[in-house]
């Protein structure tokens, strides 16, 4: 695909983004930044983990993002008495009345949509959660010995509850560091509240129209990927990374005080991606620096981990990276 086919998919994308906010207004009050963190996630490819009290719409945020863009969405509540193949699928042995021959026949589980939400994920065992975590890297699972490639897209959708932890299984960090984002959902204002209110007590059926295909979907994020980065933007986005680990050079003071592992590569990879996805979806053929600030958190806030200093001050991981943005320079040219 030539350059100026590229630039033509940018201005669908960017046109379909507006569109999409459009038709999630109908249904979501307020939260922008969170339906903008999910769809830069979703055009490049990886998946998020929702973070928010109840009560603030997150599945239905995800129900109704997964209608606007016309794909097959499928919500797994996590229990404690969740296993592997509740979610994967399992093999049955299926008896032909003709000939009496059994053979295993293969029922997919709900992990096999477009979309699918693991709600509360933290409320289910380690080894359930790897076999979701895995199907998330690998996009496919293993049941019985054979291979079941999962359809494209395939974007999950994980919520967590921060205030209730007995009873929980938190994701281990090298888990979380599978999840591009780490997206806060945050209370609504008095003015959105009110509106919530408005909407919510009255009886009122919204209809919400495709906008995107899965195929379109899939065609779209590949012209994420061939979006062009410069060096000093691509040299900018690995700093934000690299200045996490203790021992690297220039990290600033807040980190030598609260930081006890940093990002990791895997960071760097997804700053770059999400900040191509960003300016696509702003309708731009071109990084900047604005787009790597502005999907810092989302990318870092879980893989930084903060030491006993850190939860003894108050300190929380947007702080550093909040520190990292004054420090870090950079080029606008």
């Amino acid at each position: 695909m030539t350059e100026e086919n590229d630039i033509q998919a940018v201005q669908r994308l960017a046109e379909a983004y507006h569109r999409l906010t459009d038709e999630l207004s109908k249904v979501i009050v307020g939260q922008q930044s969170v339906i903008e963190e999910l769809l830069v996630a979703l055009f490049a490819g990886g998946h998020c983990l929702l973070v928010g009290v109840p009560g603030l719409a997150k599945t239905l945020l995800i129900r109704t993002l997964a209608q606007a863009l016309s794909l097959q969405f499928s919500r797994i509540q996590f229990t404690p008495d969740l296993m592997p193949a509740d979610i994967t699928g399992t093999e049955v042995i299926q008896e032909d009345r003709a000939s009496g021959v059994r053979t295993f026949r293969f029922l997919p589980g709900p992990i096999f949509a477009n979309v699918v939400l693991a709600d509360e994920i933290n409320r289910t065992p380690p080894k359930t959660q790897a076999a979701l975590l895995e199907a998330m890297q690998e996009k496919q699972v293993t049941v019985g010995g054979k291979r079941h490639v999962l359809q494209a897209p395939f974007f999950v959708l994980a919520t967590q509850n921060p205030i209730e932890q007995e009873g929980t299984y938190p994701l281990p960090e090298a888990q979380l560091d599978r999840f591009m984002f780490n997206v806060l959902v945050d209370y609504p204002d008095e003015a959105e509240e009110l509106d919530i209110i408005k909407r919510t007590t009255t009886d009122t059926d919204v209809q919400i129209t495709p906008m995107l295909s899965a195929k379109e979907i899939e065609t779209l994020s590949r012209t994420v990927r061939r979006v062009p980065i410069a060096d000093h933007i691509a040299m900018y986005a690995l700093q934000f990374a690299r200045r996490t680990r203790i021992g690297c050079e220039n990290i600033p003071q807040i980190v030598h005080n609260y930081v006890s592992w940093g990002a990791g590569p895997r960071a760097s990879q997804y700053m770059i991606l999400g900040a191509k996805a960003r300016a696509v979806l702003h309708g731009r053929y071109h990084v900047s620096a604005e787009d790597i600030r502005a999907i810092a958190r989302p990318v870092l806030r879980h893989r930084i981990i903060t030491n006993f200093n850190a939860e003894a001050e108050g300190i929380k991981t947007d702080d550093i990276i909040a520190e990292l943005e004054r420090t870090i320079p950079v080029r606008d040219s």
